[in-house]
């Protein structure tokens, strides 16, 4: 479903994103982690289409996001880090706004508008302009945008931030529910108990290479401990020394 084939992104002299190749197949959840300024962002803007690979190549079901970026986009389903909004669209406006983006026809958008107003619980406030709305309820708002059309693969940049725990429980339900109907997940995040308990796979990255990928349990048995939480191994794997040491 989705496909890095030895990418790499550079700024000037700089490499954000190093050879990166992975695969990640249909119904799964992975979670990318890694420290502040690692690759993950840029990892993601490549993936759906905001930034262009300096080299190699970035597919979803099949379609390169840069020489077919429509058919790509057609499966994609994203949650930024920010929700961006329309402050002066409700929030109900702001779906049909989205639904008519993707081309659906008028009746199927109505289903899927209103399926999504009560997955994410906004009755209450899917009618009030979106300038109104606490960050929060913007999350929500965009999650719901993001699976109108019901994407094959989708993609979270930090899904959690501004969300109260029962919208994180509506959350994780909903991501456990469609990665079992079949739709990938793509996860960035530094919420490692989320990772945790959610992923079937995570990769960390640091200083634009991929470290690790593989379980957690494939992760403590690389690293020779069996009890240790994700926590510890990721702050072991991401020290200045382990950096050092691992690198080529």
């Amino acid at each position: 479903m989705i496909e890095f084939d030895h990418v790499t992104r550079t700024y000037a002299t700089k490499t954000a994103v190093a050879d990166l190749s992975l695969a990640i197949p249909r119904g799964e959840l992975f979670a990318l982690l890694g420290p502040n300024g690692a690759g993950k962002t840029t990892t993601i803007r490549m993936l759906v289409g905001l930034l262009r690979p300096s080299r190699g190549a970035v597919r979803v079901c099949g379609y390169d996001v840069v020489k077919d970026p429509r058919h790509a986009h057609l499966h994609i389903g994203y949650v930024p880090d920010e929700p961006c909004l329309y402050d002066k669209l409700t929030g109900r406006e702001f779906l049909w706004f989205i639904a008519d983006m993707f081309g659906m026809p008028r009746h199927l958008a109505g289903q899927r508008i209103d399926r999504e107003i009560e997955h994410f619980e906004l009755g209450d406030f899917a009618d009030d302009l979106a300038e109104s709305y606490s960050l929060g309820m913007k999350q929500r708002l965009v999650f719901a945008a993001s699976l109108l059309h019901d994407p094959d693969v989708l993609v979270l940049d930090e899904p959690m931030v501004g969300l109260d725990p029962r919208s994180v429980r509506i959350v994780k339900d909903l991501l456990q529910q469609r990665t079992r109907e079949g739709m990938t997940v793509f996860m960035s995040t530094h919420t490692l108990a989320m990772a945790e308990e959610m992923a079937d796979r995570i990769g960390i990255m640091v200083r634009s290479q991929l470290r690790f990928l593989g379980t957690v349990t494939e992760l403590r048995e690389q690293m020779a401990l069996e009890s240790t939480s994700l926590e510890q191994l990721y702050l072991r794997l991401t020290s200045p020394l382990a950096g050092r040491e691992t690198a080529p």
